[in-house]
């Protein structure tokens, strides 16, 4: 069996081409720049060149393409888009308009003037002749991690998200209840997207693929781990397979000092929603409070794993078969093998 499994995020894209007829040490994988950095340099090319641009496709993770999108309209230069690609800037649509984006239709957007920017979190040709380039074949299976905070046009996408979280967790925390295959709930408008791309893939949220995959590194149970990523930290307490209390900041926001109160407090419930928001960061849930110097472990992983090396804390640095940049796929991976339909995404 193979299988393609994606992280995406907002640095980079992290895939394995996962071969049951091979030892994972030795299938193959790629770091690629992620698709908001590669759509935000085809923006940025249009800004200099003083084109207007019109944006289709899918719906997808915003970020620098965002940042992109409103330093071309600051350039006094005009931004059209299908309501699908739109999406990316702003669940609220009036809230796109009022940025200076105008909204046209598939066939509008055929016959303007502008260049095209194709919208999407997994460009699936380009993979496919990336693969190709070495003798390679795209596999018939696929696994996906985004990070997808929900449609919340009119509330704040942090404590929709959060909402999502403490839903699950009041239910058990199963780590299988936060996979999807052929059930995607209406709230995930960016898996719905990538799903029209990939149809009948698996799909996971970026941080708990990333804190499963952590888990193939260490199973001493309980534990913290905690993904450090290019845009975003999230941590979680997980005992027997079961998540028990979340948080999650932006990662730019975080010190060793900072992340070490944070994962001691989150352990001991002390640390709250409204302090995390209040902050800055999504928010934090603790259905139950554990001791923090009984804990197996504390695993830390995600590329910027490095702020924790100053930490006054006895933690380990998570590299799931010796490769910490491919913890979300290793996570994606031993979900899309071990999953049990009738558990997966059982809200």
């Amino acid at each position: 069996m193979k299988l393609l499994a994606i992280d995406v995020g907002m640095g980079t894209q992290d895939i394995l081409l996962y071969d049951s007829q091979k030892n994972i040490e030795n299938c193959f994988k790629m770091v690629l720049p992620s698709q908001t950095q590669i759509v935000a340099k085809r923006i940025a090319q249009e800004t200099r060149l003083k084109h207007d641009i019109v944006l289709i496709g899918e719906t997808m993770g915003g970020g620098p393409c965002a940042g992109a999108v409103r330093r071309h309209l600051e350039a006094n230069l005009d931004v059209y888009a299908t309501e699908r690609a739109a999406l990316t800037l702003n669940d609220n649509i009036d809230k796109i308009k009022e940025m200076g984006v105008v909204i046209v239709s598939e066939d509008e957007a055929n016959e303007l003037n502008a260049s095209r920017i194709e919208m999407c979190d997994v460009d699936k040709h380009a993979l496919e002749k990336t693969l190709e380039l070495f003798g390679l074949e795209l596999p018939d299976n696929f696994a996906v991690a985004v990070q997808d905070h929900g449609y919340s046009p009119d509330v704040s996408n942090r404590v929709f998200r959060f909402e999502y979280f403490s839903d699950i967790i009041k239910k058990g925390g199963a780590l299988n209840s936060f996979v999807y295959k052929n059930n995607i709930p209406e709230r995930f408008t960016r898996m719905k997207a990538v799903e029209r791309t990939l149809p009948d893939a698996l799909f996971m949220d970026t941080g708990i693929a990333a804190i499963r995959g952590a888990l193939l590194d260490e199973r001493t149970q309980p534990c913290i781990v905690a993904n450090i990523g290019n845009g975003h930290t999230l941590a979680g307490v997980v005992d027997n397979g079961r998540l028990f209390s979340i948080f999650e900041h932006h990662t730019h926001q975080m010190t060793a000092a900072k992340l070490d109160d944070y994962l001691r407090r989150l352990c001991g419930g002390t640390l709250d929603f409204q302090e995390v928001f209040d902050d800055g960061g999504h928010g934090c849930y603790v259905r139950e409070a554990l001791d923090f110097d009984k804990l197996g472990s504390v695993l830390v992983t995600g590329p910027m794993r490095d702020i924790m090396r100053r930490s006054k804390l006895e933690l380990r640095f998570a590299a799931p078969f010796g490769d910490m940049m491919l913890t979300g796929c290793f996570g994606l991976m031993d979900a899309y093998l071990n999953y049990i339909p009738d558990q997966i995404g059982d809200t």
